[in-house]
């Protein structure tokens, strides 16, 4: 419930100096913060994506505002154009940037008059060391939306915070699709630092931020040349004419991109090969563009016509010797695959798994009808990560192994924001 009791002008003052802020970590706390979001916030939930922190007001021990913070926005126009930054140095350094995505006052405003900027001011100030002690990193700015057809961003502005302009007044419904609600929001910002803008945008980042930094490809540039060559024996079918990226070199980028944890498929894959920087793409063997010279990389067609020209157990032959290499040979009956997928709209999702020696395991892959080109093992655990496409449905011969029962798959109700690629 909120609090209702009145408070006399001439006291305000001693009474915003006694507000404490407080970071909400006690699983109970959690979820009665929850309960209070959704019973007061005018959205009517608390989901939070990504990493997240709660925080809490208070006035003699009684809760009188809530704040929630998540991670930032993947891509703002007006956000980039503040910053000054580049795509690549965006994909390596939005971890340092959080979100303000819920903010509830649980008392009369009224007779609280500056209760919002102060609570702002309050957390903020702690803000970047309860990132650090939560997720290893600080952040160095923060952001937020306003719905304008109902707040004015009053609290924002006298706390601080900068309005950098409007929302095109678009929802995103699913990973690549958008739809238009017609609420344009204000986007607000803040740096926790000194100029944020200049340290984010920075060609390299200053001490002690550059340890922070998350590479864009998790394998170094010595040792992109092993990778490359592991691939150079491969068939190539294609024909001459408009053939300009080596096959080779379409491989070792999928096999980076895979390495480094980026979900998803052809698209997923073309846009992490444009992250890669000149250094690592001059490794890899790319195309020179004769009338620019720099280093160009294979588009999503050239992934998707590549992967259909070399079987699986051509790339399985050449990859998995590597892999010993570099992590040691598997135990018998130690890989395991996992496979999941999303039912749209809905936050359940379905996950299945098999273990066993490799060779069995990519025939029970390819018995489920989906052909993997690609089980790499992670470093930390015997997981493969896979990629593949859906095989042409064929009809079952009788007797055959496409006839069998598919492997159980298990239910697993999960927050909306959690995704299996």
């Amino acid at each position: 419930m909120a609090i209702t009791f009145l408070l006399p002008k001439h006291e305000l003052p001693a009474i915003l100096d006694a507000l404490e802020a407080h970071w909400v970590v006690a699983p109970e706390q959690i979820e009665h913060w929850n309960s209070l979001v959704c019973e007061h916030h005018y959205l009517k939930n608390a989901n939070l994506v990504g990493e997240q922190l709660r925080h809490v007001l208070t006035y003699e021990g009684q809760w009188v505002a809530l704040l929630g913070w998540s991670a930032a926005s993947f891509h703002l126009k007006d956000r980039e154009e503040w910053l000054g930054w580049s795509n690549l140095q965006r994909r390596s350094r939005l971890h340092l940037v959080g979100q303000n995505s819920r903010f509830v006052v649980l008392v009369n405003r009224a007779q609280w008059p500056n209760l919002a900027s102060r609570s702002l001011g309050l957390v903020c100030r702690r803000l970047s060391q309860d990132w650090q002690q939560a997720y290893g990193h600080p952040i160095a700015a923060v952001e937020s939306f306003v719905d304008s057809q109902l707040f004015r961003g009053t609290a924002y502005k006298a706390a601080g915070w900068k309005l950098l302009g409007s929302t095109d007044g678009f929802g995103r419904v699913a990973e690549d699709f958008y739809t238009r609600h017609d609420r344009p929001k204000q986007l607000w910002v803040k740096s926790l630092v000194a100029d944020a803008a200049a340290l984010l945008s920075a060609e390299v980042l200053s001490q002690p931020w550059q340890a922070y930094e998350k590479p864009c490809c998790g394998i170094s540039c010595e040792n992109l040349p092993s990778l490359l060559d592991l691939f150079r024996g491969l068939t190539d079918t294609r024909k001459g004419q408009g053939k300009r990226h080596r096959l080779a070199t379409i491989y070792s980028i999928i096999a980076c991109a895979k390495l480094s944890g980026i979900p998803g498929g052809y698209r997923a894959i073309c846009l992490y090969a444009r992250s890669l920087t000149k250094p690592q793409r001059r490794a890899l063997h790319c195309w020179i563009n004769p009338r620019t010279g720099e280093y160009e990389v294979p588009s999503e067609t050239s992934f998707f016509r590549a992967l259909k020209i070399v079987t699986v157990q051509q790339v399985q032959a050449e990859v998995d010797p590597w892999l010993d290499k570099k992590l040691g040979p598997t135990a018998p009956g130690g890989q395991v695959a996992i496979d999941g997928k999303t039912l749209k709209h809905s936050g359940v999702h379905f996950v299945s798994s098999t273990c066993g020696p490799g060779k069995s395991l990519r025939r029970d892959r390819q018995r489920r009808g989906v052909r993997y080109l690609f089980t790499f093992r992670a470093p930390t655990a015997n997981i493969s990560v896979c990629l593949g496409f859906p095989r042409s449905p064929r009809r079952p011969r009788p007797g055959s192994s496409a006839a069998e029962p598919r492997l159980p798959a298990t239910k697993i109700p999960l927050p909306k924001h959690a995704y299996f690629s």
